[in-house]
């Protein structure tokens, strides 16, 4: 008996993930499963937990990097419209994991209500940024939430609220496997105001970041008081290739891919970056990427 039994019409076996990351790149997955709604997204990491399989969660793949040699175990997609809603209700957004970052921030700028304009230009879910505390120079996800909602491996659903939760830079104090959804508090602000900030911010980062190639956000989380990306500068590494790899001339902290790139000449690329800067400053690079 199959250990997905009953949810075949939920879950793809042998499934290229390749087509779901950024990068686009990458090997397949043993299985993909798409639950359409919680019962069966209960049923599903019951039955990963009976039956030992790993458990991973797949949002936008804009800040992950699959291996060649693909994924073993399940990825679940959390795709399905009970998993992509918003609503809002006063100032008060909640907003299930699989909802597009940008699409939200904009909306919200459109009703006038502020706390998530610093996240324009972040592609992703709301479930990956709130999982690695998405952000940048102008402010992170975790200032604004005030609650979480989250699967553990039993299939229990609680609520996570401040101050019990924590962000950091790039973190947050939440251990359960599956994020549901995001209760986030604004504040009334004028339209106008915002969408000049909105508009900076975007940019800001055209002007900084190569967003017309093919990349998956910075790669290196910034060491405290440095930026990653002018210590892989100051190695001389812009325009360091392996295979089809290649470190950003227009920022560091980038790697684009040329045609016939493959994982592993990415993740040559990391090694190389990690012990320059380690040998050139004693500095040790931290991955903001994630690797599957």
């Amino acid at each position: 008996m199959s250990i997905f039994s009953g949810l075949e019409n939920i879950v793809k076996e042998n499934c290229p993930l390749a087509g779901f990351t950024w990068y686009g790149l990458g090997g397949n997955a043993d299985f993909l499963i798409c639950p359409q709604n919680t019962e069966q997204l209960k049923a599903v990491v019951l039955r990963c937990r009976e039956n030992e399989v790993p458990l991973r969660v797949l949002g936008f793949g804009s800040n992950l990097l699959v291996s060649d040699e693909g994924v073993r175990g399940a990825v679940l997609k959390l795709d399905s419209d009970e998993f992509c809603n918003f609503e809002f209700s006063g100032n008060t957004l909640v907003a299930g994991a699989g909802v597009n970052l940008n699409k939200m921030v904009l909306d919200s700028v459109r009703k006038g209500l502020s706390g998530l304009e610093a996240l324009t230009g972040i592609p992703g879910s709301v479930g990956g940024a709130v999982r690695m505390n998405a952000g940048g120079s102008f402010g992170d996800i975790g200032s604004s939430i005030q609650s979480i909602t989250v699967m553990d491996k039993l299939g229990n659903i609680f609520e996570k609220e401040k101050p019990e939760l924590v962000f950091d830079y790039r973190w947050v104090n939440i251990t359960a496997p599956v994020i549901l959804k995001a209760t986030i508090e604004l504040a009334e602000s004028d339209p106008d105001a915002m969408l000049k900030t909105v508009k900076e911010v975007w940019i800001y980062k055209k002007n900084s970041q190569p967003l017309n190639t093919k990349n998956a956000g910075c790669i290196f989380k910034n060491p405290r008081g440095i930026s990653a990306g002018a210590l892989i500068d100051r190695a001389g590494l812009k325009g360091t290739q392996m295979g089809a790899a290649v470190v950003s001339e227009k920022h560091a902290n980038f790697i684009t891919t040329e045609k016939g790139c493959t994982s592993s000449d990415i993740q040559k690329l990391i090694e190389l970056i990690q012990t320059k800067v380690r040998d050139t400053f004693d500095v040790e690079l931290e991955l903001e990427l994630e690797i599957w």
